[in-house]
């Protein structure tokens, strides 16, 4: 039921569409989400996560777990990071993936909704660490569509599986382009 009134609102009402796919059987990778231009990218992940119907997570400081909002960010597919004991971002988070049997965890790369010069890289190391694959998810407004990619398993070679990823997100708008990261800039270099 929940799932129909996702699809009605953002189908019918919006005018929004799904294009691609996730592979179900694909139960942990990294959601590379861009462009992150405004705080309407929230809610069109979550109608779009609530569509497809799969098991999706972010991170979030542990501080944000606790009573009495815990309980709801933890229903929201969020996860404590906790960095206690002298580990690193990447190190914790990667933990995440090891201890859990179902984790896709979707970040943006730019890290804020301000325009950036340059992307926050932890997703790459994350997934490297981690042995996972990155799935770049693009929020196209000028399209009106959530653009599922494929998965692209990363070799180390930071620069060279950037300009892969980004290939995705090539005319991409986002809702406010001038915000948006200047990706033709990153695969012409």
């Amino acid at each position: 039921m929940k799932k129909r009134i996702y699809e009605w609102i953002f189908f019918r009402l919006m005018g929004w569409k799904i294009k691609g796919a996730f592979d179900p059987e694909i139960k942990k990778c990294v959601i590379m989400v861009m462009p992150h231009t405004s705080w309407h990218d929230f809610y069109i992940g979550l109608f779009a996560r609530g569509i497809i119907n799969l098991e999706m997570h972010y991170v979030a400081k542990a501080e944000l777990f606790r009573f009495p909002f815990g309980g709801y960010f933890r229903w929201m597919g969020g996860a404590p990071l906790d960095r206690s004991g002298g580990q690193n971002k990447v190190d914790s988070i990667a933990e995440i993936f090891h201890k859990r049997s179902v984790f896709r965890m979707a970040i943006a790369p730019e890290g804020t909704r301000k325009k950036v010069a340059e992307l926050k890289t932890g997703f790459y190391y994350i997934a490297l660490k981690a042995g996972v694959p990155i799935i770049p998810v693009a929020f196209d407004y000028g399209k009106k569509e959530v653009n599922v990619g494929g998965y692209f398993y990363p070799t180390g070679n930071i620069t060279a599986d950037l300009k892969a990823l980004m290939a995705h997100f090539s005319g991409v708008s986002g809702k406010y382009p001038q915000n948006d990261f200047d990706i033709e800039k990153m695969l012409q270099s």
